[in-house]
């Protein structure tokens, strides 16, 4: 069809647009269309995958993947920029579409402009500052081989501005939701723009931290393409920006209806958040009908039916959840020998067992328990299926049914021919829903989350404390909003100098994402835009020794089963491939990859 036709009729431009969306990433296939097991926090147990590449650090400008080229998500750079300029088509011709009244032209213009907008920040959180099209065609107006970047501010100020004024005119709520869910609303413009105005303020991109990244790189133009310097007034407006979508008054952070066991109420209002369908948390989400492309990959391999047991997260990531009681966090960090540093009034054991031990999920028949698992929060237990539980199933607690051991030998035993078995001792169950039988190949529903509430209070707590006029009274009302649902009391109560001390607030932020966000996809950005990530994410990663052939030794922290993970600095940004750079002949690649 030719433009024209298209935007003649109703039918073919809602086509168009729908077409717009089908841009947006499926991050649920985490094996090779996310940044999850390239991050601390994860561990993915198939090996001859793409994101090994990332992790080793053995990639580069030039690089193709196990299977051929990179994926989509590891070099989206031409898939985005084809994205954006379909949706450059679309603004400039809707209005061509008479068969849409004036509202619905300016609305599906807004959906557009901030779609756009979307995939420039996509671009832009992997590469850093890229080239900007504005309302150009770019089969009309473009020469590739002449134009370089813009800069990170000017990047950063088309995309906000974009969305904030997307966000005037798209409606607070769906009205039709049984035909519309998904589509974007005023809350997913203002809250992506949190997410793109924190970046933005982030060390990164707010003049390179101590190491000064990015201020050699200058543009054709003869601009600096990064900050010279640090500005703080980009926290204030981060916080500001946060504020917009929390004072909307549209979503709440999701609690379970029904129970009233603490442990069990912070449990299932936490897994809700995924399992129970378009919930009043969600600001950008997907409902996928069919669970199996996720779940099937929790399932421990060989105890219930189909079930490959690879989304496991590390050692590192099961360390991070508080304890309940004491409101504290058990493990600050580590020693070289990649033993914990224990926090002695946090009210954790880190050695020994407890037989007879009931689990939340199952109080009717107690396992053998290490002691490093009991006392957690609602978050953890969750999240973390362990060494020797009961499956999560409602009667995974019959007699007929052993504990799921993972040593080698055990129900679920490591090294199995098949390939698929777990390699760090546990297993993540945040997504999956407890009511769903998988031994019947019933893998259940789920709604996976782009953005949502959880995540601005976390954004504006973090910006809070970082502005110049610092305000940590109010980044604590929302951290302890965060903290109340996983059943845990105030922040300022398990650690006082968090009312006085930047850094040390800053510290347990930037604890809480990683366990309140773990395996959403934002813990890779966070590492490389607070510039810790040579010190987070850079080096030996630890799991539980399941080379052992018996349950009590497999409790004993090893790094030889998992591959170390390599940071160097020029990985706080990707290279711009080759292929680009052979039309963008004056492009400025990133540091470090020249």
């Amino acid at each position: 069809m030719t433009i024209e036709e298209v935007f003649s009729k109703r039918p073919t431009t809602e086509r168009f647009l729908a077409g717009l969306y089908g841009y947006i990433p499926e991050e649920i296939n985490a094996y090779d269309q996310s940044f999850v097991p390239c991050a601390d926090d994860a561990y993915f147990s198939w090996e001859k995958m793409d994101y090994e590449l990332v992790n080793s650090g053995s990639y580069n400008q030039s690089t193709t993947g196990v299977r051929g080229e990179w994926t989509p998500k590891f070099n989206p750079w031409s898939k985005y920029y084809v994205a954006i300029n379909q949706a450059t088509t679309f603004i400039a011709h809707i209005d061509e579409c008479k068969e849409l009244t004036g509202e619905e032209r300016e609305v599906m213009k807004a959906e557009a402009r901030f779609l756009r907008a979307y995939y420039y920040f996509n671009l832009f959180k992997q590469y850093g500052p890229i080239y900007l099209w504005y309302d150009q065609i770019a089969d009309l107006a473009i020469k590739s081989e002449v134009i370089d970047r813009n800069t990170v501010d000017e990047c950063v100020g088309f995309i906000e501005k974009e969305m904030y004024d997307a966000a005037q005119i798209l409606p607070k709520t769906i009205q039709d939701p049984t035909t519309w869910m998904g589509r974007m609303t005023k809350g997913a413009a203002l809250g992506m723009r949190s997410r793109v105005l924190l970046f933005a303020a982030r060390p990164l991109f707010n003049g390179g931290g101590s190491i000064g990244y990015g201020r050699g790189m200058v543009n054709h133009e003869g601009k600096p393409i990064f900050p010279q310097g640090e500005d703080l007034n980009k926290w204030t407006k981060a916080a500001e920006a946060a504020k917009m979508v929390i004072d909307l008054d549209v979503y709440k952070l999701h609690f379970n209806k029904t129970e009233t066991d603490p442990v069990l109420k912070a449990m299932n209002s936490y897994r809700e958040v995924f399992t129970e369908k378009w919930n009043e948390e969600l600001i950008i989400a997907r409902y996928y009908k069919d669970g199996e492309v996720w779940n099937q990959r929790v399932v421990p391999p060989r105890v219930f039916g189909v079930g490959l047991g690879g989304y496991t997260p590390t050692m590192k990531l099961v360390d991070a959840y508080p304890m309940m009681a004491s409101g504290r966090y058990p493990v600050t960090g580590y020693k070289a020998d990649g033993s914990p540093i224990i926090d002695d009034k946090s009210g954790y054991e880190a050695n020994g067992f407890t037989d007879g031990w009931l689990h939340p999920t199952h109080r009717d028949k107690g396992i053998k328990v290490h002691n490093s698992m009991k006392g957690r929060d609602g978050r953890f237990y969750a999240s973390i299926f362990f060494n020797g539980m009961y499956w999560i199933h409602p009667d995974g607690t019959k007699e007929q049914y052993a504990p799921v051991t993972f040593f080698t030998g055990g129900t679920s035993s490591y090294a199995h021919s098949s390939g698929d078995y777990v390699k760090t001792g546990f297993v993540f169950t945040k997504f999956t829903d407890p009511n769903i039988d998988t031994r019947k190949n019933t893998w259940g529903s789920f709604t996976w989350s782009y953005l949502r509430l959880a995540e601005i209070y976390l954004n504006y707590a973090e910006a809070c404390n970082e502005k110049p006029a610092r305000d940590a009274k109010e980044a604590l009302v929302y951290i302890n909003k965060i903290r109340e649902r996983a059943g845990l009391g105030k922040l300022e109560n398990a650690y006082p100098a968090v009312v006085d001390s930047k850094e040390e607030l800053r510290k347990w932020i930037r604890q809480e994402r990683m366990v309140e966000l773990a395996f959403e996809g934002l813990r890779y950005y966070d590492l490389r835009t607070w510039m810790v990530a040579d010190k987070e994410a850079n080096g030996l990663r630890y799991g539980l020794n399941l080379l052992a052939t018996d349950y009590e030794s497999s409790w004993v922290r090893t790094s030889k089963i998992c591959q170390p993970i390599v940071f160097e600095r020029k990985h706080h940004l990707f290279p711009i491939a080759q292929t680009q750079l052979n039309e963008m002949k004056n492009f400025t690649q990133n540091e470090g990859w020249n």
